[in-house]
């Protein structure tokens, strides 16, 4: 059906409407919520840098304290005892403890930047 050369196509304008638009883009913080693939996988990355630290400091703190056995054992002095605990294992136990605090929260202030999408 042929068109008239007469007739034309009329554009119609209107003040723009306020449609909530389904981009296909979710929030992180949708995903975590609606417990999708996605969303599991962040909560995934939040708990394996959790335990990375926690792994971390395990390990200092086994050989940190593994050979103190060793140490009493064959040491007779109890002045030295104490002075390998005193100054050898408490003070790196305070600064071990402070590094985890401070990764941990750090690991979470990551984590929420992602999610809120600062």
């Amino acid at each position: 059906m042929p068109q008239d050369p007469a007739e034309r196509r009329v554009v119609v304008t209107g003040p723009p409407r306020r449609v909530r638009r389904t981009s296909g883009y979710y929030r992180p913080r949708t995903e975590i919520e609606e417990q999708t693939t996605l969303g599991h996988t962040y909560v995934r990355s939040l708990m394996r840098s959790q335990l990375r630290a926690a792994l971390l400091v395990f390990t200092v703190l086994v050989l940190l304290v593994g050979p103190l056995p060793l140490v009493f054992a064959t040491t007779s002095d109890a002045g030295l005892k104490w002075a390998v605990l005193g100054f050898g294992v408490y003070p790196p136990l305070v600064l071990l403890a402070r590094w985890y605090v401070r990764r941990a929260e750090r690991n979470e202030k990551d984590f929420v930047r992602l999610v809120e999408d600062r």
